[in-house]
């Protein structure tokens, strides 16, 4: 587990997630695996594709100063709340995990300079994959 690999034990995350039903059982299963390993989630805070601002689900993503974020999401929602988290709070996307879902090529595209830069995760084989600019490209491990 990338993860893990990169933070020690009692490391806090938080996790979102899309309401589709691959996005909740991914979380679900991550949320599992995390605290049977010992370690603290400080939230679990899931969003609809559209929203009128996703303030509020930022606000409580990013409430109590997780060491990581962790995101089982859909592309195009996660997209409109990563812009809300860039601007109004303390996240960033090189202290996010994400799963394979958000390796899209139009991830980073669609959110604009920046905002994605540093997010990585790995694709549905194993393999590690960042945002760099605005390109998904696959991390040699």
């Amino acid at each position: 587990m990338m993860l893990q690999q990169q933070h020690q034990n009692g490391t806090t995350v938080s996790i979102g997630h899309s309401r589709d039903a691959n996005s909740v059982a991914a979380a679900d299963a991550f949320f599992s695996a995390w605290r049977e390993r010992g370690h603290r989630v400080s939230a679990v805070v899931d969003w609809p594709e559209d929203a009128a601002s996703w303030l509020r689900q930022a606000r409580r993503l990013t409430a109590g100063a997780p060491d990581v974020w962790v995101i089982a999401a859909a592309v195009d929602g996660f997209v409109q709340l990563s812009r809300r988290l860039v601007h109004s709070t303390h996240w960033t996307a090189r202290r996010t995990f994400a799963f394979a879902s958000l390796a899209d090529p139009m991830c980073g595209v669609l959110a604009g300079p920046a905002v994605l830069d540093g997010l990585r995760g790995a694709t549905g084989d194993g393999r590690s994959w960042a945002i760099s600019g605005n390109e998904v490209v696959l991390v040699a491990d």
